[in-house]
């Protein structure tokens, strides 16, 4: 197989036949951009993943990050990976043009930085931490903050980070305790520690510049009292870098994806730590939410490229390996087949095909979403942002979730060789199984979702997303092999339209408890709700493409993923009806339950 961790006709057929990317070139920020350009980005993309970071692949898993004597030490491909990144602009390349970047969609570079991620997650993720927080400082910070810290970080020589989580505040943001003093001097006195900080010390770069969470001395409590700081292991001073009295006071040994460090940190021990405050004081959450969000598709992204790479294991794996006969033979003297030839195993495969394709289609259509939002026009961009403000956790969470289901099918087909470290299954196992937890974790999701995206602006996004699957299904209607699907589709989207309502009112009567208690559930419905729509989407372009006749190796691809496609609605959707009988019952069973019933 010449492909070991993706497909490259399958990125081109979700960008260009269903995404309709080109269309984004109509826009005046995308303007200079066209297919040539967006295939040029795309080839140079997929060659950096064969040629540097999939031959390090097992390296970086093997041979992880050490902390030697306060410094974190980790493998001379990430250095190569952040200077290539650096030199062809790939840090800065949705940026504008006088900030140093290229104008890519965002669609486009999501298609290459999963090109990186599938070939190795976990180098890939040093890239996307130091554009984030590159952005941050550019969308809030002062001119001196963007102009001391931005150019070195888009560079590949600085690396960035978030810095959210400490030992007493993990998902509850509200409790972080890390603390500010003010000076007088334009910057404040840091202090504290942060824990789980990924890529957040590393001998690969000059320096690391953290997007830190504190408060203010005085701030108000909670959310409304967390400020935003630059805070760098290094500080400018006079031309010089000199050390700014934060240290890594540890290394977390993981279960996977152990190419990148996750560091705990601690600021201040000397007094000496110096923060500078992006923004307005006791804002910081709400900036700091613009790099969550995209880390939150970032993750999305992440989970459905490590399942990718664990689907093309196994496929090949399923292809080479010969172990019995058809079921129905009864000589045992003829040859073995290759175990792709059983029903088993071709449905496992089916699985992993339906959860990373279809991911990696919500999360294109989430981009193209993004772009216009960002420099699309009038109620077009009004209705992009919505609609990416509520498929967010959905499209961060379903590839995070469905990715280890996928990549544990794809290690049982492997049988006792998946269980291994002769084949990287059980690295993809491994490696996939963070995903659900960090930027948010799946329960976390849930309540934002069905807390507060579904009721955002009276529910307009629900209804404007019913409006795009609608406009779907009806094409589908048109098309008689389809038009089945489209009816099914239909069915489940009104099922979550009316879990949807019946939550809401438990809302409104006050049982806020019991409103939220199933939310991951809910989120789960919706997940399968959101896929299946983009499963029907890729199908109506395959079947059109057949319809319009297409040479053998196409007219093998189209079939598949038509083939997929039925995979998907005839055993994955039908769990929605489960999940909406549930979601339906109102006992709030796990919100009313006594916790001491857990004891022995």
């Amino acid at each position: 197989m010449a492909n070991k961790y993706l497909s490259e006709r399958n990125l081109k057929f979700l960008l260009y036949e269903v995404g309709q990317v080109e269309e984004l070139c109509g826009l005046p920020f995308f303007a200079d951009h066209d297919r040539e350009s967006f295939d040029m980005m795309l080839g140079t993309a997929l060659r950096i993943s064969g040629q540097l970071l999939y031959p390090a692949f097992r390296d970086l898993d093997q041979n992880p990050p050490e902390l030697v004597e306060g410094q974190v030490r980790v493998r001379p491909v990430v250095r190569q990976l952040l200077e290539q990144a650096g030199e062809g602009g790939w840090l800065s390349a949705t940026f504008p043009y006088d900030h140093g970047g290229m104008q890519l969609p965002v669609m486009v570079n999501t298609a290459c930085l999963y090109a990186f991620a599938s070939a190795n997650f976990s180098a890939s993720a040093f890239l996307g931490l130091t554009t984030g927080a590159a952005h941050l400082i550019l969308s809030f910070g002062t001119p001196e903050l963007r102009e001391t810290y931005v150019p070195n970080m888009l560079s590949g020589r600085w690396q960035g980070t978030m810095a959210l989580t400490e030992p007493g505040a993990g998902s509850s943001l509200s409790d972080v305790a890390v603390s500010a003093v003010p000076t007088g001097q334009g910057h404040y006195l840091i202090s504290g520690q942060k824990i789980f900080i990924s890529a957040g010390d590393h001998d690969a770069v000059e320096n690391v510049v953290h997007l830190m969470l504190a408060r203010i001395k005085g701030a108000p409590a909670g959310v409304k009292g967390i400020s935003l700081f630059v805070v760098p292991k290094l500080r400018p001073e006079d031309g010089k870098l000199v050390p700014n009295d934060l240290n890594t006071a540890g290394l977390f040994h993981k279960l996977g994806y152990r190419g990148c460090p996750i560091v705990q940190l601690a600021m201040g021990e000397a007094g000496d730590c110096h923060g500078w405050l992006v923004g307005e004081p006791h804002k910081g959450l709400a900036y700091m939410f613009q790099m969550m969000n995209e880390a939150r598709i970032s993750v999305g992204k992440q989970a459905t490229a490590v399942a990718s790479g664990a689907y093309y294991a196994s496929l090949q794996y399923a292809q080479e390996r010969p172990q019995g006969r058809p079921i129905a033979a009864k000589d045992p003297t003829q040859p073995q087949v290759p175990i792709i030839e059983h029903a088993d195993v071709k449905r496992m495969l089916l699985f992993q095909r339906a959860v990373v394709d279809g991911s990696l289609a919500l999360l294109l259509q989430c981009a193209k979403y993004a772009d216009l939002a960002g420099h699309g026009e009038g109620e077009a961009k009004d209705n992009a942002s919505l609609l990416l403000d509520l498929l967010t956790p959905v499209a961060k969470t379903f590839p995070s979730e469905m990715g280890i289901l996928s990549t544990s099918a794809g290690l049982q087909i492997l049988g006792g060789y998946g269980y291994t470290d002769e084949f990287p299954s059980e690295q993809y196992f491994r490696d996939v199984r963070i995903h659900p937890i960090h930027e948010g974790t799946t329960g976390i999701q849930g309540l934002d979702l069905l807390g507060r995206k579904v009721g955002m602006q009276g529910g307009r996004a629900m209804k404007l997303l019913a409006g795009e699957l609608a406009r779907d299904i009806s094409a589908a209607g048109q098309v008689a092999e389809l038009a089945e699907y489209g009816q099914r589709l239909q069915a489940a989207l009104e099922r979550l339209l009316e879990v949807t309502q019946a939550k809401q009112e438990l809302a409104a009567a006050g049982e806020v408890a019991v409103f939220l208690c199933d939310a991951t559930l809910y989120l789960e419905l919706f997940g399968l709700v959101a896929v299946a729509w983009q499963w029907l989407r890729q199908a109506l372009v395959a079947a059109q493409a057949l319809a319009s006749g297409v040479g053998q190796s196409d007219e093998a691809f189209y079939m598949g993923k038509l083939a997929t496609m039925r995979y998907f609605f005839h055993y994955e959707l039908p769990k929605a009806q489960g999940l909406a009988d549930r979601l339906g019952e109102s006992d709030g069973l796990t919100a009313r339950l006594d916790a001491r019933l857990f004891s022995d």
